[in-house]
């Protein structure tokens, strides 16, 4: 077989074949999302332009159309108008044709009116990556051939299935359908792996739909953005510039009672504190479902799991046979009861947009009263525990 201009082993073309799709991956989540959609970070125009330039030629994606696509997943996420939530089209959808959701939705002019404003529209995309996004997809496979032979035809195949199967498929399907959660977002949004490098970072899916603007998508000590790594590498010899971050939670000895800082702390960090909450209760309501078992009150089959996916949930994204459920549930224990209704109450106080900031900081403080007042330990905890924030 004749070798391309590069002659190399076997595990050298598969190096070869990681190296250009990570590229790919490195461009779409520092460039396409963070930079263009989140404006989290400005990048300098050598290195959007290099993004822009390696995008056409591995993936034919147009800046315009990903961006306003994303857009609306989070304006709309997990409603019937979401352009590829698995919660309303189902796993298999998603995972197998999310490419078929994404151009289906490209199609669609309002989206793009509406959402892809602040994009580029220079020269060079109205006339090249727009007009012929296709072509460069075609040079991109004679490129492929010139450099390593025969070979580079699996190599260019495994570079167009690339972002299909990680992005579209991976990211936007199991990204919002299987995982761990750090934060009670307002959606269905896990992570994946603590450690993002096979996809740049978005991987930690859940921890981007609660901080959506930050451009670091790690949150955790345990948890590795790959992405951000070549941002801070680029923002140190002056090829980027970060613009925003997500707050780290910081703590304190606890107050004697919440105050207006306490206030602010809270709902500035109201995923993470709604995410405690829920794992706060957690022993008291296994042990309560587990009494209800042994009573012959609850089938056997129920689970803590259930209860949690409910709590993480507002009232309003729950299934009508989940709400069934859980008032049946809620029917056989007070106790239940008390948590789901303290729950919902404290949710509450960071959703009421009309309320001044002293009518809010009442609301707490009655809140951490009726915890402390409830009878149930893991509630007069969290009240300690939500009067520590900083």
């Amino acid at each position: 077989m004749q070798p391309g201009l590069i002659d190399l082993p076997w595990w050298g073309y598969v190096l070869a074949a990681l190296g250009l799709t990570h590229i790919t991956i490195a461009a779409v989540t520092i460039f396409l999302h963070r930079s263009q959609a989140h404006r989290a970070v400005d990048l300098h125009p050598v290195v959007s332009h290099f993004f822009r330039f390696w995008l056409w030629l591995t993936s034919g994606m147009v800046t315009k159309e990903w961006v306003a696509i994303h857009r609306k997943h989070h304006a709309k996420c997990e409603t019937p108008e979401d352009p590829h939530s698995p919660q309303t089209r189902g796993i298999k959808k998603v995972l197998w044709e999310g490419s078929e959701l994404y151009r289906a939705e490209a199609k669609v002019v309002e989206t793009l009116e509406k959402y892809g404003h602040g994009t580029p529209g220079d020269w060079l995309e109205r006339n090249v990556y727009s007009r012929h996004s296709a072509a460069g997809i075609w040079l991109m496979m004679a490129l492929d051939l010139a450099l390593f032979g025969p070979i580079g035809l699996t190599i260019w195949a495994v570079q167009m299935a690339w972002i299909p199967i990680t992005a579209a498929g991976i990211i936007n399907g199991i990204g919002h359908y299987w995982g761990y959660r750090n934060f009670a977002s307002e959606d269905a949004s896990t992570n994946i792996l603590p450690w993002g490098i096979l996809i740049g970072g978005e991987e930690l899916h859940n921890n981007h739909h609660a901080y959506g603007t930050s451009a670091r998508l790690s949150n955790k000590w345990y948890e590795f953005d790959i992405g951000w790594l070549y941002i801070k590498l680029m923002s140190y010899v002056g090829l980027a510039t970060v613009r925003k971050l997500a707050p780290t939670v910081k703590w304190q000895p606890a107050k004697p009672l919440c105050d207006l800082d306490t206030l602010q702390a809270v709902i500035t960090h109201r995923y993470d504190v709604m995410a405690r909450f829920v794992k706060s209760v957690r022993a008291d309501s296994m042990a309560e479902i587990a009494r209800l078992k042994a009573g012959a009150n609850l089938p056997q089959n129920r689970t803590f799991d259930s209860f949690r996916r409910w709590l993480y949930k507002e009232p309003t994204q729950l299934a009508a046979a989940d709400k069934v459920e859980l008032d049946t549930l809620l029917g056989k224990s007070e106790r239940l009861q008390t948590v789901y209704r303290m729950r919902q109450e404290l949710a509450a106080i960071w959703s009421r947009s009309t309320a001044s900031r002293e009518q809010l900081l009442e609301q707490l403080q009655a809140w951490c009263r009726r915890a402390e007042d409830s009878g149930i330990q893991s509630l007069k905890e969290f009240s300690v525990r939500l009067r520590r924030y900083a």
